[in-house]
C-alpha cells in the first residue's frame, strides 16, 4: 500500500476482537485515523456526522472502509445497511463496506452478494494481508 487511507472504520460488538482489531490495524500502519465502534448505532451517529462535515471542511473523516460485523445485539449488520441506505445518499464519497463476520452460513454470503453496498465478504479475523487484498482490490490510493 503506497499511501495510508485517511480513515479506517470497524464495527463490532466485541471488545477483544476489537482490540485485537486495532493491535492489527496499528502494526499495519496502514491509515491516519482509526474508528473503532461497538454498535451500529454509533457508526450511523458518526457517519451522519462526518457526511453532514465534509461539506463543512470539519474535522470528522468518513471513512474509507468500513468493516462490519454481522451478528451483533440490538442492531445487527444488515439492519445497520438497511438504515446506512437511508443516508448514504448525503455522503460526496461512499465508503467501501466489507462484512467482516464469524458467520459460515452460505445464506448470509448470498444475502451479502445481493446487497450494492456491501463490496466483499470476509470471515474473521481480520489480518493485515486482508486489509491489504480489500484496498487493492477496491481503492486506487
Amino acid at each position: 500500500m503506497k499511501e495510508k487511507l485517511n480513515c479506517l472504520m470497524v464495527i463490532d460488538d466485541d471488545a477483544p476482537t476489537n482490540f485485537i482489531n486495532t493491535m492489527i490495524i496499528e502494526e499495519a500502519n496502514c491509515t491516519r485515523h482509526l474508528e473503532i465502534l461497538d454498535s451500529g448505532i454509533k457508526a450511523l451517529n458518526y457517519l451522519q456526522k462526518s457526511g453532514k462535515m465534509v461539506d463543512q471542511q470539519n474535522s470528522k473523516i468518513l471513512p474509507d472502509i468500513i468493516f462490519l460485523d454481522l451478528n451483533m445485539p440490538r442492531m445487527n449488520g444488515w439492519e445497520f445497511l438497511d438504515e446506512y441506505k437511508k443516508i448514504m445518499n448525503n455522503f460526496c464519497i461512499k465508503p467501501i463496506i466489507i462484512m467482516l463476520t464469524t458467520s459460515i452460513n452460505p445464506d448470509d454470503k448470498k444475502r451479502a452478494e445481493s446487497i450494492l453496498e456491501v463490496a466483499g465478504f470476509e470471515n474473521k479475523p481480520l489480518t493485515a494481508e486482508m486489509i491489504q487484498r480489500v484496498v487493492e482490490t477496491y481503492l486506487t490510493i
